[in-house]
């Protein structure tokens, strides 16, 4: 027997049916499994089997065999059989053609056979050690894999196609491919051409055998040069184990965005594995993610604002000149994004994350692909068959979460307390499950729980609330261990629960399930706060999850702390005696205690009086004095504000929550701005959401700059660089928005003051009986 974990998945017909090739990573190293002469499958209701076996006859090889299986509209299935998948496409068409309703047609073959052996990453292969293994028995494990990693990164020319050198990092090893004449060294190796670059990069792919190439933008650049590179000098492109070649699929949706498989290999974009991860950051460019992470970017700047292509001309002018410099350069990209995924956990979270979902570890989102993995195995052996995607035609929608109108202003110790994972914990109290919803039609009163829009539950047959039981515990666990990577991989996993079920694109969405979890979390809400202003506390805002709670006093740490737990020990114990008494069932729902903000401020909505919602900003001060605020909504944690004006804020803040005088500090911070000392704290930054020239009315600023940084680049005979979903960093001049790069005019201060300071200043200043205005008119009247 040999444990080890699942790299790669692929499948191909062949005459003897379909066969499946894994590629799984053991502490021996890779291996090869084969499986052959796989079927494919979909359903159909039985009573149509004699008009499929008629409709059927030019599809070779098929046989249909009644099941003991149902819909969810408890008819009676059959399965039909194929010999290959493409003879499944073909039947699929036909009984489309021919208006007969069919279930799971659009599930591969290698999702089929491993999410039904409820194997994910880790697996048992029962067989003897060889580098190919056929046809053997393989089950699920807890295997953790020891993978190698290879950092690789290009160097090539801005204005032509040529590809300058490449470098890699791996554990043991840094290294630079380096086209031209030079002494060879540790780090540093002479190559004679691209040709010769090509080659001698994958003979270090083959020497050192990574599992797992990492990189920046690493598909759609890296190998896409590579791939058109190895195609322009008839050289094939053999990264795969085995000496197998790189395996494309285009995008749908984006016309230059491309998937890529490498047989044997897993390969992990740094900017795609953070998002999935959940993280944030105002650009996920290198230099900016390094900076933000690691307190370093690049070794080459974009300094020169005025020339876009700065950087790229660098880059020649070191080939040509400096190859060393460009060797440094290129290998430290190659390390920044080494230390990012070290720094982040990323091989862990992405370990962690197909071993829990069954995903491929460089899938990105797949939440409905994870649920299907999860659930469809187990939907089975309840004897039933999904619907397909898009068979729910109700007009039915589910409400959000509830958000309940703030009370506005300055408050005095504000208590946060949080239903953990409330969405999760009432899937798992109130068992929503679409299984469960269909065997409630067959279960007595006393055996079922009532939803919402019409649905109600089986207590005991029920499948997603066990999938989450297992992951709260493991959640739980990982805590207690300290592993982030698997702890954080959990929590997005239950959380996208939700919203699969509410998502058309997931074959059991069905809006009676959501409505059965959205308006069950109203009524939480809407009896917590019932519950708290009993206790005599004010309750000043709630949002989907979570209370505001004012104590109405000023208190220290410790008093808050002390009726911080009182009340989330009053409130979990009403409940856990509540759904006893009316359902019979245990809670799940755990109130905890998040935070105690000793000054806290709610804004009106501009304009009005009436109180904003999901925008805050609170003071924390923990036991040794030390002071931080918490942001929420507000100009300081969005990314279309300029630095000048988060600046701004986050100073005037501090000092109104500590009741210190600011007028001084607004006074000067105008003249700052004025005279010119803040002019890097200037620049906007903004996404284009459509083409340049889709942009015909009402041309938002950054719009209008672009544009007019085309007609400077045509003008002056420089590509193009404002495509659509382009970033654009551009300043409001007297003449309007320009970009950086091509600033001819002098910077409108009055509409930053307008615009970035007036507005920040007076959301707060207002809230204690002041204003901007005469603080600036005091300040005028001085010169």
């Amino acid at each position: 027997m040999i444990e080890a974990f699942l790299l790669t998945r692929q499948w191909h017909d062949t005459p003897q049916g379909i066969q499946l090739e894994l590629w799984f990573r053991s502490d021996q190293g890779a291996l090869k499994v084969v499986v052959e002469n796989q079927q494919a499958i979909f359903f159909i209701h039985q009573k149509d089997a004699a008009k499929t076996q008629h409709l059927l006859k030019p599809v070779p090889n098929f046989e249909i065999k009644a099941l003991d299986l149902k819909s969810f509209k408890l008819e009676q299935l059959s399965a039909v059989y194929f010999q290959s998948q493409q003879n499944l496409y073909r039947a699929r068409d036909i009984l489309q053609q021919n208006n007969i309703h069919f279930f799971e047609s659009d599930i591969r073959p290698t999702e089929r056979y491993l999410t039904e052996r409820f194997i994910t990453g880790p697996a048992c292969i029962h067989a003897e050690e060889n580098k190919t293994i056929t046809n053997p028995r393989i089950t699920p494990c807890e295997y953790q894999p020891k993978f190698k990693v290879m950092s690789f990164d290009i160097e090539t020319a801005y204005n032509t196609d040529q590809l300058f050198s490449i470098a890699f990092v791996t554990e043991q090893q840094q290294r630079v491919l380096m086209i031209g004449q030079g002494e060879n060294n540790e780090q540093i190796e002479y190559i004679n051409d691209e040709k010769d670059l090509l080659v001698r990069f994958m003979h270090y792919v083959e020497t050192i055998d990574p599992d797992i190439f990492i990189g920046w933008n690493v598909v759609n650049f890296d190998f896409r040069f590579l791939q058109k590179k190895s195609e322009q000098l008839n050289i094939p492109l053999k990264f795969g184990r085995n000496k197998s070649n790189i395996i494309w699929r285009k995008a749908q949706t984006e016309a230059e965005h491309y998937f890529l498989t490498i047989p044997g290999r897993v390969v992990l974009d740094g900017i795609d594995t953070l998002k999935s991860a959940t993280y944030q950051f105002s650009s996920f460019s290198l230099e900016h993610v390094g900076n933000e992470l690691l307190g370093r970017g690049k070794l080459i700047k974009a300094e020169d604002k005025i020339d876009p292509l700065h950087k790229a001309k660098e880059i020649t002018r070191l080939f040509e000149q400096d190859k060393t410099s460009l060797a440094a350069y290129n290998l430290e990209d190659c390390q920044l994004v080494w230390d990012i995924f070290q720094h982040t956990d990323l091989i862990n979270f992405a370990i962690e994350r197909a071993r829990l979902t069954g995903l491929e570890m460089d899938r990105t989102g797949g939440s409905v692909a994870a649920f299907d993995n999860l659930y469809l195995p187990r939907l089975h052996r309840k004897g039933f068959i999904a619907p397909n995607i898009g068979d729910y035609h109700d007009q039915l929608s589910a409400p959000g979460g509830y958000v309940m109108n703030s009370k506005p202003g300055m408050h005095d110790s504000v208590l946060v307390l949080d239903y953990k994972s409330l969405y999760p914990s009432i899937i798992r109290t109130f068992k929503v499950d679409p299984y469960a919803r269909i065997a409630a039609k067959q279960q007595k009163e006393n055996e079922i729980i009532p939803g919402f829009n019409g649905a109600t539950f089986s207590k005991n047959e029920n499948i997603l609330p066990e999938i989450i039981e297992h992951l709260w515990d493991a959640r739980d666990k990982a805590k207690k261990e300290n592993n982030k990577a698997l702890s954080q991989a959990i929590k997005i996993i239950m959380n996208s629960f939700y919203g699969v079920l509410g998502t058309p694109g997931c074959r059991i969405h069905d809006a009676r399930l959501t409505s059965s979890i959205t308006k069950r979390s109203h009524e939480i809400i809407k009896q917590t706060v019932i519950l708290i202003e009993e206790c005599g506390y004010s309750v000043i805002y709630g949002d989907t999850d979570s209370v505001f709670v004012s104590l109405k006093r000023r208190l220290d740490n410790s008093k808050a702390d002390e009726i911080g737990n009182y009340l989330i020990s009053y409130i979990n114990q009403y409940w856990v005696d509540y759904l006893k008494s009316e359902y019979d069932i245990e809670s799940y729902l755990e109130m905890e205690y998040e935070t105690h903000f000793q000054k806290f401020f709610m804004p009106t909505i501009r304009g009005s009086e009436k109180g904003s919602k999901k925008r805050y900003a609170g003071l924390i001060v923990d036991n040794n004095g030390h002071q931080t605020i918490q942001y929420k909504g507000l100009e300081t944690v969005r990314t279309d504000w300029t630095e000048l004006a988060r600046n701004f804020q986050q100073t005037l803040y501090k000092l109104i929550f500590n009741e210190q005088a600011y007028e001084e500090f607004i006074r000067n911070y105008v003249k700052d701005l004025r005279d010119g000392k803040l002019d890097e704290q200037l620049i906007y930054r903004k996404r284009l959401r459509q083409k340049l020239r889709d942009y015909v009315k009402n041309i938002p600023p950054h719009a209008q700059a672009a544009i007019k940084a085309e007609q400077y680049f045509a003008q002056n005979n420089m590509p193009s660089r404002y495509k659509n979903a382009s970033w654009i960093e551009y300043v409001i001049t007297i003449n309007g928005a320009e970009t950086l790069e091509c600033k001819k005019s002098a910077l409108d201060y009055d509409h930053y003051i307008e615009k970035q300071l007036k507005p920040i200043a007076d959301t707060i200043l207002s809230a204690i009986g002041s204003s901007i205005e005469p603080i600036l008119n005091n300040q005028f009247e001085l010169f």
